[in-house]
């Protein structure tokens, strides 16, 4: 009995960081009710979809990993399409990765896993990295099935219906106090030691100022010049070997 308490506290305290509350993402897609199968339908785009109830494990480090199965309903005279929504979560309530398969009758469509970091889904902090991992998975999902020249438009839609799926996963996460999981805040700035006075731009340096002349000297000026005496004769000078005449 003893070991069984220890194991049971062992599992409670695993589940203690993170949950998902399956009963809003049914209401999310519009309740569990679909002939008592714990199941949802609804229309996307005019094609009819169903999910299930997702199935949900531990992982080690105290998260959760999610498994989603959802239908491509094409109608009585049709076998129906699956897809399955894999997505896994940390103990913060963060996604780390996420991927999604597709079964279009003998096709089988495999996205790559989306991961948080590297170089599909980027390193992105938060709830950014949610939606990015989101837009990725979508993004690689409709790209493969483009190839295989899909055109029924219930199939086309597919990947918008697994989209679909995993942002209202996403919003039913739970942490360890019911409540989503929060961005993570920008560290606030430092404020400035007290009474340490403003650094201010330091001033242009200027240009250093003429020295004064030394005392005693007097400034040398320049002798004013005669004004020209009227009716003096102007001398004009004449290159070599010409002769020099004087204007009265």
């Amino acid at each position: 009995m003893i070991r069984i308490a220890l194991v049971l506290s062992l599992v409670s305290t695993l589940h203690a960081g993170v949950s998902l509350d399956i009963d809003a993402f049914g209401k999310s897609l519009g309740g569990w009710k679909a002939k008592g199968k714990e199941a949802c339908d609804y229309d996307l785009s005019g094609s009819q979809y169903r999910t299930y109830k997702p199935e949900i494990t531990p992982t080690p480090d105290g998260g959760i990993f999610a498994s989603v199965r959802i239908d491509n309903r094409r109608g009585w005279l049709a076998s129906d399409d699956h897809a399955v929504l894999e997505v896994t979560v940390d103990k913060n309530g963060a996604i780390v990765s996420a991927q999604s398969n597709l079964a279009l009758q003998g096709r089988t469509i495999s996205s790559d896993v989306i991961r948080t970091t590297g170089t599909v889904g980027g390193a992105v902090p938060g709830v950014g990295a949610a939606v990015k991992i989101g837009a990725d998975l979508t993004a690689d999902l409709s790209s493969k099935l483009l190839r295989e020249k899909v055109v029924e438009p219930g199939r086309v839609n597919f990947p918008a219906a697994v989209r679909h799926n995993y942002n209202l996963l996403f919003q039913a996460i739970r942490t360890d106090d019911g409540t989503p999981p929060k961005a993570p805040e920008t560290p606030a700035k430092a404020p400035e030691p007290a009474g340490k006075a403003p650094e201010t731009p330091a001033k242009p340096a200027e240009s250093p100022a003429k020295a004064p002349e030394p005392a005693g000297e007097p400034k040398k000026e320049e002798a004013p010049q005669e004004p020209a005496k009227p009716g003096a004769a102007k001398l004009e000078i004449k290159p070599v070997g010409q002769t020099l005449e004087i204007k009265k």
